[in-house]
């Protein structure tokens, strides 16, 4: 199955045949799923029954409030069969920052990292299109904007890849991560303007164009390139790995990387420089 098909409006309860590996009890109200954001790991996961080639994840996100912590954060990753090796997002509001990752072994060296930004970035969507994944933020599920671009691996094509939305705070207060709208963004929305009275028409006969999402890096908008550094390895609470380097813990992460979960690791507290870009 492709991804595009993993839809949810989340309506009504928790639909567990679309999510049957979620953990941490996430649950739904007025439209959105609601994942608990505490000291612990709590995740909506799917079945690991899609492939990525030729589509796309997309959803609207809403991370946990900061609460006091040093990282309190909401990761959306694609899981391979293989742990380590994954593409993704990770907000994390106590840090204001968002971090973008392709990852084979628990790294990623090529990582972009940008300031996060509620409105700039409230839709996140991953896909991938002629051998190339694109990173996408949208203000309004409609108009997307290109912040990475990588080679696309060769698991994309794999049938038996896992979506997974990942809540983890490091301490402070216990809050919730929110996402509505699993790869339903908005249908349709009106193409130019009337720009008289007499050139107007009534709405319900006004010209639309579907917006799915966009298909081809052509119908994305060009932004400025962003550049990631090297942090190395990442590591996680229950699948360390060492690292050839000391390393100290992250503070921010404008110049660290953000904290770990059990699933949707990110990085190993390594310092760096990054560039942000709204």
């Amino acid at each position: 199955m492709l991804f595009a098909d993993l839809k949810d409006s989340f309506t009504g309860p928790l639909d567990y045949a679309r999510w049957p590996q979620s953990y941490g009890l996430p649950t739904t109200a007025a439209g959105r799923v609601r994942i608990p954001c505490t000291t612990g790991y709590a995740g909506l996961k799917s079945a690991s029954a899609y492939t990525l080639a030729g589509s796309r994840i997309l959803a609207r996100a809403y991370p946990p409030a900061p609460g006091g912590a040093t990282s309190a954060a909401l990761s959306l990753l694609v899981l391979t069969s293989t742990p380590g090796t994954d593409a993704g997002w990770l907000i994390d509001s106590a840090q204001n920052a968002m971090g973008l990752y392709v990852r084979d072994g628990w790294g990623d060296p090529g990582a972009v990292f940008l300031t996060y930004s509620p409105a700039d970035h409230a839709w996140l969507q991953l896909r991938e299109a002629g051998g190339t994944l694109y990173w996408e933020t949208s203000p309004d599920g409609v108009a997307w904007t290109v912040r990475r671009t990588a080679p696309a691996p060769g698991w994309v094509a794999s049938a038996d890849l896992t979506w997974l939305a990942e809540a983890h705070r490091d301490s402070g207060i216990d809050d919730v991560a929110e996402l509505a709208y699993v790869n339903l963004p908005p249908a349709a929305v009106p193409v130019g303007a009337a720009r008289t009275r007499a050139r107007a028409r009534a709405a319900a006969r006004s010209k639309a164009a579907s917006l799915d999402t966009a298909e081809t890096a052509s119908a994305a908008r060009a932004v400025r390139p962003v550049y990631g550094v090297p942090i190395g390895p990442a590591r996680t609470r229950s699948r360390a790995q060492p690292v050839a380097l000391p390393l100290r813990p992250a503070r921010t992460l404008t110049a660290s990387t953000a904290a770990t979960g059990r699933h949707t690791t990110t990085s190993s507290g390594a310092r760096l420089t990054a560039t942000s870009t709204p």
